[in-house]
């Protein structure tokens, strides 16, 4: 066997925080298959490649020019270089807009199974490994078997704890990858960065509001909640593409997938489209004034009020007992 990889995501050498947590559980896999941990790098410098090595057993650090910018079409053939000569027993990787692009079309190129959006796995005699994910808006959990190897399983952040650094870095093994110019048709021309920000699918609190705030100013009641609690602010398709808060605010089916330790949903209904993108959040918060509203079906605590009068009572009292 060749061991359990992680494909290690990140952003100008800053990791995603769900690598961690995927190496945490390989770690815990690791025991029962041979070839350990392999954490898999595409592009970045050496020392991100450093960093990671303190993580895993050991590191392939993949380089090219068509490496440095994400780029599907470079990133899917720096893969299959490298997977269809060595075939690790499961591949890992975070259940992100990147990984979600990306890995089907390495799973259909390969001809393996893949899994999205996995809250729980474990390892099965024969080494296969048996998935759980969320289906019909979190109302059911499917088992899944996937077949041929690699396994790719895409997990959703939040889901497991983080592994711990270890003192004594793993060997590296850097691959210069030749990727041949005529398979990357998309060209990368320019890069935008937008506002500095946790993103949502790392947020640990994640303040969420829907149509309930009645327009675009009033978010601010939100932005100052979550500023409290060290959070985010998440915004329903409605509010999207009404324009009062921009795409990438947006949690649902349709937008991204969150699994924060804390979830406010504020003035939102909880339709379903809503809930399939946060409907694993450890505690659920609704604040609502109709008492019918389907996010209290989903909430662990909720609140039929109105949000005009109750979120800036509750941004003051819990100020108070944070010390803020």
């Amino acid at each position: 066997m060749a061991g359990i990889w992680v494909f290690a995501e990140h952003k100008g050498g800053t990791f995603r925080k769900v690598v961690f947590e995927l190496l945490g559980k390989a770690k815990e896999l690791s025991g029962r298959v041979e070839g350990g941990i392999k954490a898999l790098l595409l592009g970045g410098d050496e020392g991100t490649a450093e960093e990671l090595a303190h993580y895993a057993d050991e590191v392939y650090h993949l380089r090219s020019p068509f490496l440095d910018l994400y780029n599907c079409d470079a990133y899917r053939e720096a893969l299959l270089s490298l997977l269809e000569q060595e075939r690790p027993s499961v591949l890992l990787a975070g259940a992100t807009f990147q990984a979600k692009e990306l890995f089907p079309m390495v799973a259909a190129r390969l001809g393996v199974g893949i899994a999205v959006d996995a809250v729980a796995l474990e390892l099965q005699e024969g080494d296969r490994v048996m998935v759980r994910r969320p289906i019909y808006g979190g109302k059911a959990l499917l088992e899944m078997v996937l077949e041929g190897t690699p396994q790719i399983v895409l997990v959703r952040p939040h889901t497991f704890p983080p592994a711990s650094r270890r003192e004594t870095p793993a060997p590296v093994v850097r691959k210069e990858v030749d990727i041949p110019p005529e398979k990357v048709r998309v060209k990368v021309k320019e890069v935008e960065r937008a506002k500095e920000k946790v993103d949502l699918t790392e947020a640990d609190v994640i303040v969420c509001g829907g149509r309930g705030l009645k327009g675009p100013e009033n978010f601010s009641l939100l932005e100052e909640l979550a500023q409290v609690l060290g959070g985010v602010v998440g915004a329903t398709r409605a509010v999207v593409d009404a324009g009062w808060r921009p795409y990438e605010d947006q949690v649902g089916k349709s937008g991204k997938t969150v699994s924060p330790n804390l979830y406010f949903a504020v003035g939102l209904s909880g339709a379903i489209h809503h809930v399939m993108g946060m409907d694993t959040s450890k505690v659920v918060v609704a604040i609502n004034k109709d008492p019918m509203a389907p996010i209290f079906q989903y909430a662990d605590y909720g609140l039929v009020a109105d949000l005009f009068e109750v979120v800036p009572l509750l941004k003051e009292e819990l100020k108070k007992e944070l010390g803020k």
